[in-house]
């Protein structure tokens, strides 16, 4: 039976001195390297008595060595769960005692916020350093650079990554070693990826994006990474020139753009950009094209899935759109309220199905029956629609719908109207309750560098393209639009911070 996550992805470069991690410094780890400095931290990790399917929590900074723990967790059958480094301790709390979690890894500076919880949860409490040191490295650098992994199935389960859904308590979504490979393998061919490319990876790996697609994707690719610890512009242009290809998010790509240094020199060599985890702005799609000849390619997923859909590699890559199902993904557009499938061109619920998909909610059988339906269909919470082309539409979160008077009301089509008026760099439309009509629609806008949009030409614009009911009763213009830390614009704080601009408390 083997181990099918570890074999597919990291026993496959056993013994091989190619370059695996390209360091801002000038080093280079191998593949050998990184698989010796996984199997020290395994048999740490045993020598701690973790057993396979125990869960590994870990809340440190991005470095080579957080990586080799996801690959020991693998070898170890243990299950990885890595945690955002901007989370408190009181947030950690929930995650760890949800878990279960017997072994927590954090970074020093936090152990001793931590100590008491571990204690408390009867969990081991290990350190890890963006340097590399730690308590936990301290352990592995006297262990044997061979351990045997453990026996494990494509049904066992590899990772938790936690969401927080549309309400409630953050669930911890289950995936399997089959989960995390087919998608990584389905993407390597569908992105044409191969052992010569050179990935130039920005991302945070506590998330989907980084770790489960951009890292994943190379492994099994046998390429190598250019593993930056954050975004920073200076050394994204400084390294370019080394890669082939990059992922990243809409912000990654609208700094670029903002500095001159940024051309299409720069990028000529370039394979292929791709972007994820928020919505990129159609404009965006145009400037870096017109700047670099390459068109951004767009796809969509979700922690509980990972990919669903991407624009092609050869064929049109179309702005507005996150493309066509992965093969192997059945996608469904249906009616929120009943199930049924809806015509195509029509804007429901997008649901999806496939080996990529979760095995459902850690400890909450209530919450994955209501999102997991009976025939393998998950409710994705995202309204939809597939054009007469087939090319997927994301309009919104389900929970973003607007009803105002009893209409329904999709923020992205106001958005993007928005969006075009003139000395606008982008826009989120909210709604916020309203005495009359339950809800109405506020529209928040971010200026263009040193333009200051005219308010009352942009409402006169609306209201000779929109329905009456679709139009923005204010418009508000910020400096910029609150986001998580994969660029994705936080409408739930606009909402609260807006939530009596009309209903005065």
């Amino acid at each position: 039976m083997g181990n099918p996550l570890y074999d597919r992805l990291f026993g496959i470069h056993a013994g091989k001195d190619t370059a695996f991690l390209h360091l801002p410094d000038g080093r280079i780890i191998t593949h050998s390297e990184f698989l010796d400095m996984a199997a020290r931290i395994a048999n740490a990790l045993t020598g701690l008595e973790l057993e396979p399917g125990d869960r590994v929590a870990v809340q440190v900074e991005k470095s080579p060595e957080m990586l080799a723990l996801y690959a020991a967790c693998a070898q170890a059958g243990l299950i990885f769960l890595p945690l955002n480094t901007a989370y408190k301790t009181a947030e950690l709390t929930y995650f760890i005692e949800n878990s279960g979690a017997a072994l927590v890894v954090c970074d020093t500076v936090n152990e001793a916020g931590l100590a008491p919880l571990a204690q408390a949860q009867n969990a081991r409490l290990e350190t890890l350093n963006a340097d590399g040191s730690g308590s936990l490295m301290r352990r592995a650098l006297g262990m044997l650079t061979a351990f045997e992994p453990v026996r494990r199935s494509e049904d066992d389960l590899a990772a938790f990554l936690y969401t927080s859904g549309t309400t409630g308590r953050s669930k911890g979504a289950m995936l399997t070693q089959a989960n995390l490979l087919s998608n990584a393998e389905t993407l390597v061919r569908e992105w044409q990826f191969t052992k010569d490319d050179v990935l130039l990876h920005a991302l945070p790996i506590f998330h989907t994006h980084g770790l489960f697609v951009a890292t994943n994707v190379m492994l099994a690719a046998g390429g190598s990474m250019i593993f930056l610890p954050k975004f920073d512009l200076n050394d994204m242009l400084r390294l370019m020139p080394q890669a082939t290809s990059m992922m990243g998010v809409p912000t990654f790509y609208t700094r670029l753009l903002d500095d001159d240094r940024f051309t299409g020199d720069l990028a000529r060599h370039m394979r292929l950009f791709i972007s994820g985890s928020a919505p990129l702005l159609a404009e965006t799609h145009e400037q870096f094209e017109a700047r670099t000849g390459h068109r951004i390619l767009e796809r969509y997923g979700m922690t509980e899935t990972n990919m669903n859909t991407s624009n092609p590699y050869d064929g049109d890559r179309r702005a507005g759109t996150v493309g066509f199902p992965l093969p192997g993904v059945d996608l469904k557009v249906t009616d929120p309220e009943t199930g049924e499938a809806l015509p195509q061109g029509e804007i429901g619920m997008i649901e999806v199905r496939g080996p990529n998909v979760f095995q459902g909610y850690w400890q909450m059988p209530e919450k994955t029956a209501e999102e997991l339906r009976d025939d393998g269909f998950f409710i994705t919470g995202d309204l939809g629609r597939v054009d007469e082309d087939g090319y997927v539409h994301i309009v919104g979160r389900g929970k973003d719908l607007i009803i105002s008077g009893g209409f329904n009301i999709y923020p992205k089509e106001i958005e993007l109207l928005l969006d075009d008026q003139p000395g606008v760099l982008e826009s989120a439309v909210i709604g916020v309750p309203h005495p009359d009509f339950g809800e109405t629609v506020l529209g928040i806008l971010v200026p263009e560098a040193g333009q200051t949009p005219d308010l009352q030409a942009i409402l006169a614009t609306v209201q000779d393209q929109l329905a009456r009911f679709k139009h923005p009763r204010q418009l508000i213009v910020l400096d910029e639009l609150p986001r998580n830390t994969m660029g994705k614009v936080q409408k739930n704080a606009l909402r609260e911070i807006y939530k009596d601009v009309f209903t005065p408390a």
